[in-house]
C-alpha cells in the first residue's frame, strides 16, 4: 500500500513525518510521490494558530472527498491539544496524538484489519521522557533536519503549545551521536538541530544544549551544523561563547522575538525585554563573522496599541534582521490570553502586518545588496526552472542562484555574488 504525507508547521513535525515515514517502510508500505495515487493520507496538523487548524480541518477533508475509499490519517499538535475537536472530524478514520504517532502502523494494522474507527490520543505528563524513533535520510532535502528536544515549560500566554507538546524532554546524547552518525554516512552534509523550545535541551537530563551542539560539530561527514528557532532569555554570555567555538556551526540564528516592545512582551509573559534582547543580538554578531538574525514578530496582540506596535516596528528596523516572519494574533482557545481584554479587529491586525512586511523586507533587500562582490560557500539544493540554475544557502542562510555545468545538489560550491534578483534570491557565479 502506498502513503502520502501532507505537513503542516514546523521542522519538529518534519522530522517526525520523517520518522513516521520510515517506520512505516520498515512495515513494507511505500511513499506515493507526487501526483501519484495513495491508498493512505495522513495529515501531520499544526495548532500554532487558527489558520493552521482551518487548514487541518481542510486536508483531511479534502483527502476523503478525493478518496473515500483511502485511509486518512489525522495525527500532530491539532488532536493533541483539541481531542474533542478532532473526534469531530469524523473523515479522519485513524486520530493519534504526536505523543503516539510512534503506534502509527500498529493503528494502520488494526483498522486495516478490523475496517473501525482509531481514536486513540496520550496525554503528556510531568516526567515523560523523551520518545521517539530515529531517522536515516530526509526524503527529497539536501540537509536534514534532527530533532533533538521536545516540549515547553514557558507558558507564554498566547501560545497552546506547551499543552499540545508537553515538558520539555531531550533526546540522550549517545542516541544523538549514533543519529548523526547514520545521516553523515548516507551523505548529509548538513544538519539543522530542531526542538519545540530548543535551546531548553538538556534541562531535564543533567547537560546542556552546547554539548549537543558540540556532538553534531564533532560528526566526521557533516560539514555544516544549523541550528532551529531558540528562546532569548537561555542565549547567555556563556553559551553564546560555547557556540561560538564549534567551527561547522553555521552564523545564522533564528531568535523568536514576538514584540519590540516591552509593555507587550510582559503581557506575552515572555521572559526578557527588549534591551535584553538588544545584548543578545549585538553578542552573537560580535562572536560568528557572517552573522545573520531571523525571527518572528507576532503582530495585534491583545491590547496592542498603535504606539505599541510602532515601538515594536523601531525594534526591528534598529536590530536589522535579515528576515522576519510576521503573523497576526489569533485566540487559541485555553491560553491565558484568550480571557484579556483588547482583542484587535482582524483588519487592524492585516495592517499592521502590511506595515511591518513593507519595512521589514526591506531591510532584507538592502542586505542582499550589500552582498554583491562577496564570495561564499552555497549548499547546492535543487534545480531551477530555469536553464542549468540551481538554488542554495550560504552558511549564513542567503539565497543564491547559480547557473552550473552538471548537478552539484548536495555539495557545497563556490561563488561570488554578482546580482540581486527580484524574486528573493542572490546571484552567484561559481568561482
Amino acid at each position: 500500500m502506498k502513503v502520502k504525507f501532507y505537513t503542516l508547521g514546523c521542522k519538529v513535525n518534519q522530522y517526525e513525518t520523517q520518522a513516521m515515514g520510515e517506520a512505516l517502510k520498515k512495515m513494507g508500505y511505500e511513499t506515493a510521490n507526487g501526483n501519484e495515487e495513495a491508498d493512505i493520507f495522513i495529515v501531520n496538523s499544526c495548532t500554532v494558530t487558527a489558520e493552521s487548524d482551518r487548514k487541518t480541518r481542510q486536508a483531511v477533508r479534502r483527502f476523503k472527498r478525493q478518496n473515500p475509499h483511502g485511509i486518512v490519517v489525522l495525527t500532530g499538535c491539532m488532536p493533541q491539544a483539541y481531542p474533542e475537536k478532532a473526534k469531530e472530524l469524523l473523515e479522519a478514520d485513524i486520530v493519534l496524538g504526536n505523543k503516539n504517532n510512534r503506534d502509527l502502523p500498529r493503528m494502520l494494522e488494526s483498522y486495516i484489519k478490523y475496517g473501525s474507527r482509531v481514536f486513540d490520543i496520550s496525554e503528556h505528563k510531568t516526567g515523560d521522557s523523551f520518545q521517539g524513533d530515529t531517522i536515516t535520510s530526509f526524503d527529497e532535502r539536501t540537509r536534514a533536519y534532527v530533532k533533538i528536544q521536545d516540549g515547553c515549560n514557558r507558558f507564554c500566554s498566547y501560545c497552546i503549545i506547551p499543552y499540545s507538546r508537553g515538558r520539555v524532554r531531550s533526546k540522550p546524547l549517545s542516541q544523538l551521536k549514533n543519529e548523526l552518525d547514520a545521516l553523515s554516512k548516507n551523505g548529509y552534509k548538513e544538519v539543522v538541530l530542531v526542538g519545540i523550545n530548543l535551546s531548553s535541551y538538556g534541562s531535564d537530563i543533567g547537560c546542556s544544549f552546547p554539548e549537543a551542539v558540540k556532538i553534531a560539530n564533532d560528526t566526521e561527514g557533516i560539514l555544516r551544523v544549523r541550528l532551529g528557532s531558540l528562546e532569548p532569555d537561555h542565549l547567555t554570555d556563556e553559551v553564546i561563547e560555547a557556540l561560538s567555538k564549534c567551527e561547522k556551526l553555521c552564523p545564522q540564528f533564528h531568535i523568536s522575538l514576538q514584540s519590540g516592545c516591552d509593555k507587550t512582551l510582559k503581557a506575552m509573559n515572555r521572559h526578557y525585554t527588549a534591551d535584553e534582547y538588544r545584548k543578545i543580538a549585538n553578542k552573537l554578531r560580535e562572536c560568528f563573522k557572517d552573522c545573520t538574525l531571523t525571527t518572528d514578530i507576532m503582530v495585534g496582540f491583545a491590547g496592542e496599541t498603535q504606539e505599541d506596535f510602532e515601538e515594536s516596528l523601531h525594534f526591528a528596523k534598529e536590530i536589522a534582521f535579515e528576515k522576519v516572519h510576521i503573523f497576526p494574533y489569533s485566540i487559541r482557545k485555553g491560553t491565558r490570553a484568550e480571557k484579556l481584554t483588547g482583542h484587535l479587529d482582524k483588519s487592524i491586525k492585516d495592517e499592521r502586518c502590511k506595515i511591518l512586511t513593507a519595512q521589514t523586507d526591506k531591510i532584507r533587500q538592502d542586505f542582499f545588496s550589500s552582498q554583491l562582490g562577496r564570495s561564499y560557500g552555497v549548499l547546492i539544493e535543487s534545480k531551477t526552472d530555469s536553464d542549468g540554475y540551481y538554488t542554495g544557502h550560504t552558511a549564513n542562510y542567503i539565497p543564491v542562484k547559480v547557473k552550473l555545468p552538471q548537478d552539484f545538489c548536495g555539495s557545497i560550491v563556490d561563488v561570488i555574488i554578482t546580482e540581486v534578483s527580484t524574486d528573493g534570491y542572490c546571484i552567484g557565479e561559481i568561482i
